[in-house]
């Protein structure tokens, strides 16, 4: 019995979370916010160059808190880390948040790490003044997950993914899912706006195509004498600037997972940019994937064993979830 996409290939397949999406058309960005029911284990792996983050020292084993709220994904640059408020002053009117102990006056503190993409060239109007349009699009992305967005939700120019380009053609906000024969549930959500190119370099078919479940991006195969030049990049953006890219993303799972087992995976679910993506990892982006654990079922024995499944299952989606945000962007793209 070989896996399969879960009902809707999102990463809301994995019980316990919803999605909600925001975005500023005359900006030309957008916001994208994993909420999780109750707090959750959560990890991060950083490998680009000039990565935009916050919280994520707070996810390294040995800290005082050992599980969040949500995710926030926001374009912007660092403009784009106080979407992550919108969504702690979301958090904190619902009454969710760390505390050590229930003190009468004193509120909790919303856990919410954030990851930003490099969206500030794409033409939009960035012209706020002193009050960026972040925080309203965190909190209104927060409403939206809270309305609940567990089923199908849009993918391609949405949320973080609305002002992206993938190398020199259109990125977007990708999502993908998998369910293992053994009812283990993995699911991706990014967010591209790489540097490197996603498909091969002279022809339509994805660096990921063997990655593809049922014609999810389109079905494109190299030819069967394809051979790839080293140093030919393909479509790639031609004269990168410091900051300028980046692929953000979230991996989740619904397997129970420490936060040492949750940062494993992460650490193997970055093999899913590089197999997704030519080149990836540069000096200019700013890659990084975060881990969520919904611990709805144990983690099967031997441990180690299907820990290491969970890791490359993860990659293996990720680069999926990426290829599917390129692919429907530049689908709604030529419809346009």
């Amino acid at each position: 019995m070989m896996s399969k996409t879960g009902p809707h290939n999102l990463i809301t397949d994995v019980a316990g979370l919803s999605i909600g999406h925001a975005e500023d058309e005359q900006v030309r960005t957008g916001v994208s916010v994993i909420l999780a029911d109750t707090p959750c284990i959560g990890a991060v792996a950083v490998a680009g160059g000039g990565p935009g983050t916050r919280e994520t020292d707070l996810l390294a084993a040995g800290t005082l808190v050992d599980a969040v709220d949500a995710i926030c994904l926001s374009g912007g640059s660092a403009f784009g880390l106080a979407a992550a408020d919108g969504v702690a002053a979301g958090l904190h009117a619902a009454g969710r948040g760390f505390g050590l102990m229930d003190v009468p006056g004193v509120p909790k503190t919303p856990i919410v790490p954030a990851a930003i993409l490099y969206d500030l060239a794409n033409g939009g109007d960035k012209d706020w003044g002193d009050t960026s349009p972040y925080q309203a699009l965190g909190r209104a992305a927060f409403e939206a997950a809270l309305s609940g967005k567990r089923g199908g939700f849009g993918l391609g120019k949405t949320g973080a993914g609305f002002g992206a380009r993938a190398g020199a053609i259109e990125g977007g906000l990708g999502s993908a899912s998998l369910v293992t024969d053994d009812g283990m549930t993995i699911g991706a959500l990014a967010a591209v706006n790489c540097f490197g190119a996603t498909k091969m370099p002279g022809t339509d078919a994805f660096w990921a195509w063997p990655f593809e479940i049922d014609g999810e991006f389109g079905g494109a195969r190299p030819p069967a004498d394809y051979s790839a030049d080293a140093d030919d990049w393909g479509a790639a953006k031609i004269n990168p600037a410091l900051g300028q890219n980046t692929t953000i993303a979230c991996i989740a799972t619904d397997v129970a997972l420490t936060t040492d087992e949750a940062k494993r995976v992460a650490q193997m679910a970055l093999s899913g940019f590089s197999r997704a993506i030519r080149p990836v990892f540069a000096p200019f982006d700013g890659d990084a994937v975060f881990v969520l654990s919904t611990a709805q079922k144990p983690l099967n024995e031997p441990k180690p064993l299907n820990l290491a499944r969970i890791g490359e299952l993860a990659a293996s989606t990720l680069a999926r979830a990426i290829t599917r945000g390129v692919h429907e962007a530049n689908a709604s793209s030529a419809q346009a």
